[in-house]
């Protein structure tokens, strides 16, 4: 890696590290102990002495993904009579490790850290958002000024590039595959720089005012973002699309008692036919939650597999 770059990963690390440690001793000096859930009803008493902690991972600026995610916490902990507390992991890899320190119930995984954590911990998924038009996965993203004249691979030689984190996706596994297929044996030595933003927002906002030359990041994000900013449509272009990954879903520690799973999966499943579930989703920006499983993980596999990445080896930092 570059020295700059290097300087930047360096810096990243340590702010989403001092930012991390002070979230988690927050959280954990509150206290607490699970217990099991009765039968799911439509609404129960909150248990406000004990808590599910649920990590969320850093796709965007921290107040929106707050602000995405709080009601659906909010109505989920009323369906299921306990609290559910969210905490966002700064650094998208250290969301595996924080299952165990952090005490961590589960968590709304991304494909690549979900096969992670499933393949070193054993978490299970429950469900996963289904978006307006029906969708419910994303693909990734990589992009350019429409100014910058690259268009090609040969373009792209001593360029920077921003990609989001290890452990992501479409911030880093796609990239990857899309230098492969399109003949970029060792792109460390062919790009000038690389540095990681950790998160999609700031992998396209540095494309656009050029602090990078590409970048990658979720369609779902990038459309979110472009609604608002009409820039980004307007000045980025898309050079490569990945197939479809299953969209952020839901997925719980192996030993979280059955009743808590059952009781969770449930009210994810069912909000579409709970008229507050539906102002729920409206909020989040889905029509509904679908079952999901392992199985439906198979491309993410089928990537590592091609990139020769041992997921129950794979240590974040690896480079």
């Amino acid at each position: 890696m570059p020295f700059t770059a290097c300087l930047f990963y360096n810096f990243y690390m340590l702010r989403s590290l001092i930012v991390s440690s002070l979230c988690l001793l927050f959280l954990l000096s509150c206290g607490r102990q699970e217990i099991p859930a009765g039968p799911p009803s439509e609404k129960k008493e909150v248990k406000e002495e004990n808590f599910l902690l649920i990590g969320l991972i850093p796709e965007q600026n921290i107040f929106r993904q707050l602000e995405r995610y709080e009601p659906l916490a909010e109505y989920l902990s009323e369906k299921i009579g306990t609290r559910i507390k969210l905490i966002i992991i700064p650094v998208f890899g250290n969301i595996v490790k924080n299952f165990d320190s952090a005490g961590m119930d589960g968590a709304f995984l991304e494909s690549l850290t979900y096969a992670l954590a499933h393949t070193k911990l054993g978490v299970e998924i429950l469900a996963r958002p289904e978006d307006l038009k029906g969708v419910s996965s994303y693909r990734g993203l990589v992009f350019v000024r429409k100014d910058s004249r690259i268009r090609t691979m040969a373009n792209m030689r001593g360029k920077t590039f921003a990609f989001v984190d290890k452990a992501s996706t479409a911030g880093y596994l796609h990239p990857l595959v899309f230098f492969k297929e399109n003949g970029i044996v060792d792109y460390r030595h062919y790009l000038k720089e690389i540095y990681y933003t950790g998160t999609y927002e700031d992998a396209i906002y540095d494309v656009l005012n050029r602090k990078a030359d590409m970048g990658a990041a979720k369609d779902t994000v990038f459309a979110r973002l472009a609604e608002k900013d009409p820039r980004i449509s307007q000045e980025l272009l898309i050079l490569g699309q990945s197939p479809g990954f299953p969209e952020n879903g839901l997925a719980v520690r192996k030993t979280l008692d059955n009743s808590l799973k059952e009781a969770l999966k449930k009210a994810l499943l069912g909000m579409n036919i709970d008229p507050a579930g539906r102002v729920v989703l409206s909020k989040f920006g889905a029509r509904r939650f679908i079952n999901t499983t392992d199985e439906d993980y198979a491309s993410i596999y089928k990537y590592t597999k091609e990139l020769n990445l041992n997921l129950a080896a794979y240590e974040y930092g690896d480079e």
